[in-house]
């Protein structure tokens, strides 16, 4: 029952959280920081309600530790949002995130010193060769469109070059971070709730350095057009229904994943985080109409494609038939 519950949680929160998202960012691209800033701010305050007991439990994790974790974890985050304003559209914005396998291999590789088997590699490459495709003709894109325009097209195309380097280093920062992760937990044992919290609690002083982005980004959220909310009646402006809404979806989110990761073995939960960025892939593309030729299909495919290689899918599920089938045999 429980990992149903977190599925339904997963596609619940993470797919609604992207819907969110991009109408957020749609109106006003550059809300980046705003909106990492209310999200960190209400996982730290429901955190240190129901995880910490209001400062009274003591981490298993040394503090020292988490604020290297959290330096890298506040810096991916602001980073992804930002790279919003910076002409990267909302589906690459999501396949590219989806190469985190690449990332991981690498500094695997590296760092590790870890070796992986040919079946890996092929997925990996074609996972690269995906998001390559997506990326190239992106770019395509946005230098037609910026042609109608000469005084600003190359301005636009460096922007976009920009989100591309910012989208690149996230992915690398955040493949870094979760290599972290394994290394603490392998010393400490498992703690993700509280990992959860202090990822967030704990760089809350640093959104000092883009007060003066949220205030304005939060005049901008006030002038908006007033909306009633279901149910309630209440009428707010609809920027800040967005960012409300973009919140709560993203605490059920992690909290479907954090079920997941508890209830059910890796492979599962790596399949349901794809499933679940496909689907919200696909309605980005259909609801919001965002432009998506053959090729980024094409390109989409090799990601997904790759990426349920890498996980070795195919290989696990004809283990799991041939000991289901004995088992039938037994009985």
């Amino acid at each position: 029952m429980r990992p149903a519950f977190a599925v339904g949680l997963v596609f619940a929160g993470c797919c609604s959280n992207v819907i969110f998202l991009e109408l957020l960012a749609r109106k006003h691209p550059g809300c980046g920081n705003i909106v990492t800033f209310a999200q960190f701010l209400f996982i730290a305050v429901e955190g240190f309600l129901f995880e910490a007991d209001l400062g009274r439990k003591r981490p298993a994790i040394p503090i020292r530790y988490y604020a290297v974790m959290v330096t890298m974890f506040f810096t991916v985050s602001v980073v992804n949002n930002y790279a919003l304003n910076l002409n990267i559209a909302m589906p690459l914005h999501m396949i590219f995130r989806s190469g985190s396998l690449i990332a991981n291999m690498i500094l695997g590789i590296i760092i590790l010193k870890k070796r992986y088997s040919i079946f890996k590699y092929t997925s990996i490459a074609l996972v690269s060769v995906g998001i390559f495709i997506c990326t190239f003709m992106s770019a395509k894109q946005v230098t037609s469109q910026s042609s109608s325009s000469e005084n600003d097209g190359f301005q636009a195309f460096l922007r976009w070059l920009l989100g591309i380097g910012a989208l690149t280093f996230a992915l690398l920062m955040s493949a870094r971070m979760g290599i972290f992760q394994e290394t603490l937990y392998k010393q400490f044992g498992k703690h993700s709730k509280e990992a959860l919290f202090y990822n967030h609690a704990l760089p809350l002083p640093g959104f000092i350095f883009l007060a003066s982005d949220i205030y304005d980004h939060a005049v901008l959220f006030n002038k908006s057009e007033l909306y009633q909310v279901p149910f309630i009646g209440v009428t707010v402006p609809i920027m800040w229904f967005y960012l409300l809404m973009n919140v709560i979806t993203q605490y059920v989110c992690i909290r479907g994943v954090f079920i997941l990761t508890t209830e059910c073995a890796s492979l599962t939960v790596t399949l349901v985080v794809t499933l679940r960025k496909f689907v919200s892939l696909i309605f980005s593309i259909l609801y919001f109409q965002n432009p998506f030729t053959l090729w980024h299909w094409l390109g989409t495919l090799f990601v997904f494609v790759g990426t349920l290689m890498y996980t070795e899918v195919w290989n696990n599920l004809g283990t799991t038939k041939s000991q289901l089938q004995k088992e039938d045999k037994k009985d």
